[in-house]
């Protein structure tokens, strides 16, 4: 509880007013059947609470209570069937917010909470339903405007002022996020010892959310990518459903969470333990490009300083092994690397995969601070029908993927430990 109610104080020291945040919604898989819920990062940020169809506020203007949270009232009959739930009371001395009401009472409340408010730090076009309390409790703190009083003349997307607290990680979330790399190292490991010709893409799926899962993992960071031969070319592929060919490599695009916090990682690697030759320069350039962006990062670089060294060097490896010719900067500054290098170098990594935080502050590219962390995911895809590359590198993908934290005199690289250079990736599939 106090690490949460520490996050809320810090919010509400940056807030002028009030602010509101509302649990992920529960979707419906098929008919009756409902998707594993989880929680939406920034109510769980700031409550821990895991429940579906819940409301916080935090107010720095209402006479007694600086945090209230709305919930769902206990129902033992549906308790039957759904499981236990805090409920009012068990709500406020689970989260620690000064107090809880059912959820039926929002549209009641809400305009005590944000008269005097000068500010909304809300969400908006989200959620219709709660749209519509929202402008209704604005409208009924307007109309006490014959007193002192004020309302919100200004609503603010969390992205201004919350996102900016979770862009910087501290001590406890970096804790989390080193667990879910040392987790994640295991699975990672675990699909290397165990692929060989045979086997299908979904195993070793199966098998790393099932090391994952048995070590205390709720559940995977992302849908896995475990694409094999030529599936390794299609960047979000998500079928899995392949079965593994001798001399094809295998891309795995994958990653844990532990407490929320997500880790990404991609490996490549060959299906029989050993690179060919073609493979093996194809992967020393991707690899070479990657150790040259992660010394990119460090205080004072940038996301896109980080690319752009990223991109040179791919470059310049694409022109050694024949996939382009020509100028270099001319290739750079026409982009036509975007054939076999289509997306970009980093995003940031936290509670989400593709994290939140601003990545330009005033148009201008946003200096790398220590507490960031972002990965590092250079790659190739040359598709098996592309008749410009050379008939040995068709149908190859690779990617390499590290999770890295500014620290203030450098980078630490969180999944470092999970094998990359070419004799230590062979040494692990050999197991």
């Amino acid at each position: 509880m106090e690490l949460f109610a520490e996050r809320r104080g810090r919010l509400l020291d940056a807030l002028s007013g009030a602010a509101i945040f509302a649990a992920a919604p529960v979707t419906i898989r098929n008919n009756d059947v409902e998707h594993a819920y989880r929680q939406a990062s920034d109510l769980y940020y700031l409550t821990g609470f895991e429940e579906p169809e819940a409301v916080l506020v935090l107010s720095k203007t209402h006479p007694e209570h600086r945090a209230a949270l709305f919930v769902r009232p206990r129902d033992p009959e549906r308790e039957v069937w759904d499981g236990p739930r805090a409920g009012v009371e068990g709500a406020t001395k689970r989260c620690g917010v000064d107090i809880s009401y059912p959820i039926e009472e929002l549209a009641k409340r809400l305009p005590d909470y944000l008269t005097d408010a000068s500010e909304l730090v809300y969400e908006l076009a989200k959620s219709s339903t709660l749209d519509e309390h929202v402008h209704a409790a604005i409208n009924k703190a307007r109309a006490r405007g014959r007193s002192p009083k004020c309302w919100p003349k200004k609503i603010i997307h969390p992205e201004d002022v919350l996102h900016e607290l979770r862009l910087v990680k501290t001590p406890s979330e970096l804790s989390a996020m080193r667990k879910a790399a040392a987790l994640t190292k295991e699975g990672h490991l675990l699909a290397m010892s165990m692929a060989k010709p045979g086997l299908y893409e979904y195993e070793i799926e199966a098998a790393m959310s099932a090391c994952w899962r048995s070590r205390g993992s709720a559940r995977v960071a992302y849908g896995s990518i475990v694409g094999a031969g030529p599936n390794a070319t299609v960047l979000h592929y998500l079928a899995n459903n392949r079965r593994l060919e001798d001399g094809e490599l295998l891309l795995i695009d994958a990653g844990c969470e532990w407490n929320y916090y997500a880790c990404d990682v991609t490996r490549t690697f060959p299906v029989n333990g050993v690179f060919s030759e073609a493979q093996r320069r194809l992967y020393e350039v991707v690899l070479d490009a990657q150790l040259a962006a992660i010394a990119e990062s460090k205080p004072g670089s940038t996301v896109e300083s980080i690319h752009k060294v990223c991109v040179r060097h791919l470059v310049d490896g694409m022109l050694r092994l024949g996939l382009l010719t020509g100028d270099a900067g001319e290739i750079i500054e026409k982009e036509r690397f975007k054939r076999y290098y289509m997306h970009r170098t980093s995003h940031w990594l936290g509670m989400d995969v593709h994290d939140v935080g601003a990545y330009f502050v005033n148009r201008e590219a946003r200096p790398l601070a220590p507490g960031m962390v972002l990965t590092i995911e250079p790659g190739l895809y040359v598709a098996a029908d592309d008749e410009q590359a050379p008939p040995e590198l068709r149908g190859i993908g690779i990617r390499i993927e590290d999770d890295i934290l500014i620290t203030e005199d450098g980078h630490e690289d969180l999944t470092a430990a999970i094998p990359k250079q070419i004799d230590d990736v062979e040494r692990a599939c050999r197991g």
